[in-house]
């Protein structure tokens, strides 16, 4: 039996086949958008989530709604609560993100209709295979290809390409970035400012046209909780917005359409004393050569050599707190999905480490925007996977 790092009391290793992978195929976040194609009638699509057809689709996604968060401020959010009982086709469970749960790799999953093993947005940060360095996917520096990053077509080019009138309606801000391209392109992009001209240019859109599908998003929830966590007021405010915002939306609803409100991670505050400094932990860091990911779900890169010797000490100081894999452990675990193509493969930390208890391995030096946020997800626990699948029709 291990022995827990102060040499005192004995510990059980958390086993990777045990961490809640999620059920991609049948019940997650790349399952959303090929559901409601196939209700749309786009050919070649078919429907893994239980979702009645319509002719037209709004998905409103909503960053950094959790399904555990949502259930818990019903007061704060009560047209969103009054939809929970009929969320994921009225069987009144949530959906899952992906692994990691991390806004760069729901959205690919969302647009791409495909789990991180695929389209290989795997982590918030990863190395460049062979460059010797990270990328950060959601800022997408350094500059990389975006079509040689990610190959695989969106679900929205798709939708377009059979004749669907197909829109997203987000920020101006995310009209030509990388992530957009790789994630949601597709159709006609309409850039507005405020949440209250994207519900109205959604509900617009739907109404000009007698098929159409349609993406929008709002940020303001996942930034209050990164800022001041979601044990705040500031984040609670925050919510009671965005159920103003989905309402307005569904009121707006023109006949013989669906409104899905959905997100992409949920999120846990962790407080100053469940944070371990990697920048500061010399046990942690030997055998380093790039640390990436994030706090609750990190990829760790090891020297050439020394990747047995990084788990077997990750493992020692952290195994019964995270799931501590090896890179094969992970994907055979299907962490990223049923396969992961050879270009992902080393992409995925020669260990992956994902947080069961509530810590966080933080980077104070070189991560220090990420290290002083209150609120973090990244992980497989329930408040940071479960996100909702609320609908309304009309």
């Amino acid at each position: 039996m291990p022995f827990a790092p102060d040499g005192h009391d004995a510990f059980e290793l958390l086993d990777p086949a045990t961490a809640p992978a999620p059920p991609y195929g049948s019940g997650s976040l790349c399952d959303l958008l090929p559901s409601v194609a196939a209700g749309l009638g786009v050919p070649g699509f078919t429907a893994a989530l239980p979702l009645a057809p319509a002719d037209r689709a709004v998905v409103f996604l909503v960053d950094g709604l959790g399904w555990d968060l949502l259930l818990r401020h019903p007061e704060y959010a009560p047209f969103l609560s009054s939809l929970t009982a009929g969320s994921l086709g009225g069987t009144g469970r949530p959906l899952t993100a992906g692994f990691p749960s991390t806004t760069a790799t729901s959205l690919a999953s969302v647009g791409t209709g495909t789990p991180p093993g695929l389209h290989g947005l795997a982590g918030y940060t990863v190395a460049v295979p062979g460059a010797g360095h990270l990328m950060n996917q959601l800022r997408w520096q350094p500059p990389t290809d975006p079509a040689v990053w990610q190959p695989y077509p969106t679900v929205f080019e798709q939708v377009h390409a059979a004749g669907v009138a197909t829109a997203q309606v987000s920020s101006p801000l995310f009209a030509q970035t990388p992530l957009t391209r790789v994630a949601l392109s597709g159709g006609t992009f309409l850039g507005r400012t405020t949440g209250e001209e994207r519900m109205d240019r959604a509900a617009a859109w739907l109404a000009e046209h007698d098929r159409a599908l349609v993406y929008t998003y709002v940020s303001e929830l996942d930034g209050a909780g990164h800022r001041f966590g979601v044990d705040s007021d500031e984040w609670r405010m925050t919510l009671d917005a965005v159920d103003r915002l989905a309402r307005r939306l569904a009121e707006q609803l023109p006949p013989r359409s669906v409104m899905y409100v959905t997100a992409d991670h949920g999120m846990i505050d962790i407080a100053p004393e469940d944070r371990i400094d990697f920048d500061e932990d010399w046990e942690l860091g030997a055998g380093v050569a790039l640390l990436g990911g994030e706090g609750r779900a990190r990829h760790v890169y090891a020297v050439p050599g020394a990747a047995a010797d990084v788990h077997t000490v990750w493992s020692e100081v952290l195994g019964d707190r995270m799931w501590v894999a090896t890179r094969d452990q992970a994907i055979e675990a299907g962490w990223f999905g049923p396969t992961v193509d050879d270009r992902v493969y080393h992409r995925i930390g020669d260990v992956v480490a994902a947080a069961r208890d509530d810590i966080a391995v933080v980077a104070s030096r070189n991560e220090p925007g990420e290290s002083a946020m209150i609120g973090l997800h990244g992980s497989m626990t329930p408040v940071e996977q479960f996100v909702p699948l609320l609908e309304f029709r009309r």
